[in-house]
């Protein structure tokens, strides 16, 4: 895809699921991934993923250069907690806009967000990460992860321009392994990538999505 397509987009919604039951499993007990403990929670469902996300998350790790290290942010996401954040942003672009329809709200919303019921963290197929050094320094990637694009004035989109030569080597270099390693990314937010959900399938041309909303058992 070459335009920026917003997971409210009509495409997205359109695109058949057929769910292949993989498990959900926790990326913790894989020790070359590092994760980090900023969004844990007291169930550990942040950490899990579905079993074919985390192999093509340990295959980019594999390509990433020395001394270069994932940094897992979060994954799975239950569906009443992910209702819960596109709510509570919803509202701020409500307060914020008060002019505006309750489709332009969900179409801003969903450039940080995504609707729940089309959510790729739902379903265990999507990933928040960054990269680190070494020693457990965060590489310079131009905004903090999870950084909205009022806070970040719009640099937390991928390709923003603007972007300190440093954090676009660094975006780069994340991107070249996730995207090898056959994940796609969501282009308003540089840390987040998929696979198997309906984001990846239109990214891809598949003609379903592997991988749909669950409840964690």
């Amino acid at each position: 895809m070459t335009e920026i397509v917003l997971m409210s987009d009509a495409r997205i919604a359109a695109i058949p699921v057929a769910d292949c039951g993989e498990r959900l499993l926790d990326v913790r007990v894989r020790e070359s991934i590092a994760v980090d403990p900023r969004k844990e929670d007291g169930s550990g469902a942040f950490a899990h993923l579905r079993e074919g996300v985390l192999a093509r998350l340990l295959k980019a790790q594999e390509l990433l250069p020395d001394g270069v290290r994932l940094l897992f942010v979060e994954g799975y996401r239950p569906p009443a907690l992910q209702r819960s954040y596109f709510e509570q942003y919803s509202d701020v672009l409500r307060a914020d806009h008060p002019g505006w329809s309750a489709e332009q709200v969900r179409e801003a919303a969903s450039r940080y967000v995504s609707p729940p019921e089309i959510a790729p963290h739902s379903a265990g197929a999507a990933v928040d990460l960054t990269l680190m050094s070494a020693d457990g320094q965060e590489l310079d990637m131009g905004t903090r992860v999870n950084a909205s694009p009022e806070e970040s004035d719009g640099a937390c989109y991928t390709n923003a321009p603007g972007i300190p030569p440093r954090a676009r080597d660094n975006r780069r270099l994340l991107g070249d392994a996730l995207t090898a390693a056959g994940l796609v990314n969501y282009p308003t937010e540089w840390w987040h990538w998929s696979y198997g959900d309906r984001y990846w399938a239109l990214a891809t041309g598949a003609e379903h999505a592997l991988y749909g909303a669950r409840e964690r058992a």
